[in-house]
């Protein structure tokens, strides 16, 4: 079921009046001590809204190298309606950036917990790229924290993609074996990183997945920069790298039985396809799409179109049954 699409009709805010919004309030950051086990991390997150108990809050999880930062666009619009949250994932943003088994089923159990705690109530995840994997993980495995999924360009495999061909010319075996034991070197790690934090290769990246270029700003270049320089983030970063993969997405699927709209930015050269809109078709059909003009990043990219979407779509779930009326 298509919910919006941005070559339609402008949304009833206007990017003047968002923009104008956002700066005045994109909520208040706070510290939580996340304890897993014996072991206990700090986590940033950020809260604004009153709490309206006639609906369920909304929780936004940003995805790789960005933090609550990016979603200053959507949070002062959507807390006009609702209780929002922002949460930094550890690793990321001005949550601590520790040596941890990082997965989407680890980061997974950081969102449940910060459910269960701090918000106190099942809530609406909204994810972004690795934020929507993380999504996905949580709605699987902790569904009783999840009243509804929105995705905005999920990142993550399905079956069988994460599997290359193995090639049958024992050179081909061979360089293959080498290449992918390069990887797992901690020294090709930093070299990865030193490269990909620099301001211009954070800035060349997002103009080749951003569709709106006045949206890469020098604000949001150092947002993304700022928390790569911080004490123990290489660490975090080479830990991410050396962690096993997670369930592809259709065993996902399979385990989740919420609310589900996808936030497709179309114009996303890595996450969107309509063969891989097919693939979460076949596997969820019960799900409401909206099909936006913008990059990897739809909510920062086109937040106008973002925010009309996701409102309108968690105005229509029901608070007691998390199911949509």
């Amino acid at each position: 079921m298509t919910l919006a699409s941005s070559d339609r009709q402008q949304p009833s805010d206007s990017l003047t009046l968002e923009q104008s919004t956002w700066k005045k309030n994109s909520g208040i950051g706070q510290f939580w001590t996340w304890k897993r086990f014996q072991v206990h991390y700090k986590i940033h997150y950020v809260r604004a809204g009153a709490v309206t108990p006639q609906r369920p809050p909304l929780l936004l999880i940003h995805g790789f190298g960005a933090s609550t930062d990016h979603w200053k666009k959507n949070i002062a619009v959507l807390s006009q309606d609702f209780e929002v949250y922002a949460l930094d994932l550890l690793g990321f943003g001005r949550s601590e950036k520790a040596i941890a088994p990082y997965s989407g089923q680890f980061w997974s159990e950081q969102v449940h917990a910060f459910v269960q705690e701090i918000i106190g109530r099942p809530a609406i995840i909204a994810g972004n790229s690795i934020g929507g994997y993380t999504t996905l993980c949580t709605a699987a495995y902790f569904p009783e924290s999840v009243a509804g999924v929105a995705l905005l360009n999920c990142a993550g495999p399905f079956s069988g993609e994460r599997d290359p061909k193995k090639p049958t010319n024992p050179l081909q075996q061979t360089l293959q074996y080498l290449r992918q034991d390069l990887f797992k070197q901690s020294w090709v790690h930093l070299l990865v990183f030193l490269n990909m934090r620099r301001r211009s290769a954070i800035r060349k990246t997002l103009r080749r997945v951003y569709s709106n270029a006045s949206a890469i700003t020098d604000e949001l270049v150092e947002d993304i920069y700022r928390p790569a320089c911080e004490k123990g983030a290489f660490a975090a970063f080479s830990a991410m790298f050396s962690s096993p993969p997670g369930e592809s997405i259709d065993m996902l699927l399979a385990k989740m039985d919420c609310p589900l709209l996808q936030l497709w930015g179309v114009k996303d050269p890595w996450g969107y396809s309509e063969t891989r809109r097919q693939k979460f078709l076949q596997h969820y059909e019960q799900q409401q799409e909206a099909f936006i003009q913008a990059g990897h990043c739809p909510h920062d990219d086109a937040p106008e179109w973002v925010n009309t979407a996701l409102r309108d779509w968690a105005l229509q779930l029901d608070v007691d049954s998390g199911k949509e009326t």
